[in-house]
């Protein structure tokens, strides 16, 4: 996989690039694929049923509306997203389990973590278009990450 700031200076006028400044959780810190979506506040179902679905080839990317009061994915999730084949997870949000979740072969992204759970309602919505970081992800599109950044590129 080329880094991304060779991407980014060679695909500049068709990238976008988030600004956000996550950390890094997983093993994997360099991930690419095809753009899965989740928007869910605190809650933690549809994610978790999201991540039981085949990955392969894709990254899930989980707008938690930027909180770091509950974590929205934990060791038992990330063990799920590495059995399910994802490529990565990307949360705009809070993690826990933070010591396990850096042993699994997963790209991992997070704003930061906290030992409180989700919550378990079911609310949230999936494949639908989420914006932070100044960047937009739409489910289809093509995600590259690094430990320089995040770039998205139109679908083809």
């Amino acid at each position: 996989m080329k880094p991304t700031a060779d991407l980014s200076d060679e695909n500049e006028s068709i990238t976008s690039s988030c600004s956000t400044q996550f950390r890094q959780f997983g093993k994997r810190s360099a991930f690419e694929g095809i753009v899965s979506t989740v928007r869910c506040s605190h809650d933690i179902l549809v994610l978790k049923a999201t991540l039981g679905e085949p990955g392969a080839g894709r990254v899930l990317v989980v707008d938690g509306g930027g909180s770091v009061e509950r974590a929205l994915m934990g060791d038992t999730m990330g063990a799920i997203a590495v059995a399910s084949g994802w490529e990565g997870v990307i949360i705009n949000g809070a993690v826990r389990d933070s010591d396990a979740l850096s042993g699994l072969d997963l790209g991992i992204k997070a704003l930061g973590t906290n030992s409180r759970r989700g919550e378990r309602e079911g609310l949230g919505d999936r494949d639908v278009k989420i914006s932070f970081g100044g960047c937009t992800f739409s489910p289809g599109e093509r995600l590259v990450s690094d430990n320089d950044g995040i770039l998205v590129f139109p679908a083809k």
